[in-house]
């Protein structure tokens, strides 16, 4: 758990899943807690690495949600994760806490969720004299990102608590600038669902968590 907080996002989904079952773990979920020790000792000298060639360092965040990834009460999972300077600073990947009705519900939740994060960012960043513009928010859902710069209601989306439509009044003032990422290039991926070992390293490269 420390090192998932700390300095392993790739640790996330994964720790984020079992630790639902800590108060009554089954056998398949300590083997699942084995496969992550595993993963662990096979990757001991990994860690963040951050670059210094650029020369105006700003906060650049990944978001993405599994829509009802979770089998036991259909909810979804938001995962994000924000980068400076190359390497990420802070990262998520937690149930929602309500059940999306749609694919688009479920990824408008995760960007207003990683639009909060966000702000806090800007202010941490700004105490540290870093001039931090709009921050980039890559989503890879269109339709969330339609939803979000449209003012209009729709009949499949006036349910949505009003608490989420927190995101137009950003997108408006542009502290968020939430632009379309292709799906291969979301560096978020691997932090809402499992994901195949070629797209897991990718996910890290994107994130420049690699061998120290």
């Amino acid at each position: 758990m420390y090192a998932m907080v700390c300095t392993r996002p790739d640790l996330a989904q994964a720790v984020s899943q079992v630790c639902k079952f800590m108060s009554k773990p089954g056998k398949h979920h300590w083997e699942a807690v084995k496969w992550i020790f595993r993963y662990l000792k096979g990757t001991t000298g990994h860690g963040i690495m951050f670059s210094s060639e650029k020369g105006n360092p700003s906060v650049v965040g990944y978001v993405d949600s599994d829509y009802v990834g979770d089998m036991d009460d259909r909810r979804s999972t938001t995962g994000y994760v924000f980068t400076l300077a190359g390497g990420p600073i802070c990262w998520k990947s937690s149930v929602q806490s309500i059940v999306a009705m749609s694919t688009t519900e479920a990824e408008y939740m995760a960007v207003a969720e990683a639009a909060k994060e966000a702000l806090w960012l800007t202010g941490l960043v700004k105490e540290l004299g870093v001039e931090q513009g709009g921050v980039q928010l890559h989503c890879d859902s269109q339709s969330a990102i339609y939803l979000a710069k449209n003012q209009v209601y729709h009949a499949r989306t006036k349910h949505i608590d009003v608490r989420f439509h927190k995101i137009r009044e950003l997108l408006t003032t542009g502290q968020i600038l939430l632009e379309k990422v292709h799906t291969s290039e979301n560096a978020a991926d691997m932090l809402t669902k499992p994901v195949t070992s070629d797209k897991f390293k990718h996910c890290l490269d994107l994130l420049h968590v690699s061998q120290c």
